[in-house]
């Protein structure tokens, strides 16, 4: 008889919450759950996929996937033995030995031509082979890899000046000025250049 009574009282408050839903439902849809925006009970239940849904975690993980493959993939070329290896060869072979055709050829089989440091190293060996439009392109290249590459902004500038572009070259200079200071090595190399009068500053 107990066991009886109490279903009995369980059914009837079952069946009082469920008359009584409808009303909460909307109240907790009209702003009552969550705030700051996001996630109240009632939102749930009315809207299982809202239309605007915040970024999943899944979605945040692809995305932050992306960023750092695309971090990676600089920085795997630096990592890569082969790579530093090859880099070093096609270095000496510019500075050491000035074989400059060579040193192109050595950079460009690397594989990484969208480095800033393989593609500065090309736009000099093709400024110092005296090719100032192939120059030109792979130094653009390299600042639109990345626009704080502060010794492509060097080279640019010595390549401004040697086209007659002072006002150019001046602007490379602020723009090393911005990125590393004015004591840093690029900014007195470029800064000595530009105070020697048109044709007779170094060649560099």
């Amino acid at each position: 008889m107990i066991k009886l009574a109490i279903r009995l009282v369980t059914l009837a408050t079952f069946l009082m919450a469920l008359m009584a839903a409808p009303s909460v439902i909307p109240a907790l849809a009209a702003g009552g759950g969550g705030g700051g925006g996001g996630g109240g009970v009632g939102e749930d239940l009315m809207n299982p996929t809202p239309p605007t849904v915040p970024e999943t975690k899944a979605a945040r993980t692809t995305r932050a996937t992306h960023k750092a493959k695309k971090a990676h993939d600089k920085q795997s070329a630096i990592d890569d033995p082969a790579f530093a290896q090859g880099y070093r060869a096609a270095y000496a072979t510019i500075y050491d030995r000035n074989d400059y055709a060579a040193a192109i050829e050595q950079l460009k089989a690397l594989g990484h031509d969208g480095h800033p440091n393989v593609a500065n190293l090309i736009g000099y060996s093709y400024r110092k082979l005296g090719d100032y439009k192939l120059s030109q392109t792979w130094y653009e290249r390299a600042l639109k890899a990345d626009p704080n590459h502060v010794l492509t902004w060097q080279y640019y500038g010595l390549w401004q000046l040697e086209q007659g572009n002072r006002d150019q070259a001046q602007y490379h200079l602020s723009r090393i000025a911005g990125i590393c200071g004015t004591g840093c090595d690029e900014y007195r190399s470029l800064a000595a250049a530009l105070e020697q009068a048109p044709g007779t500053g170094p060649v560099y």
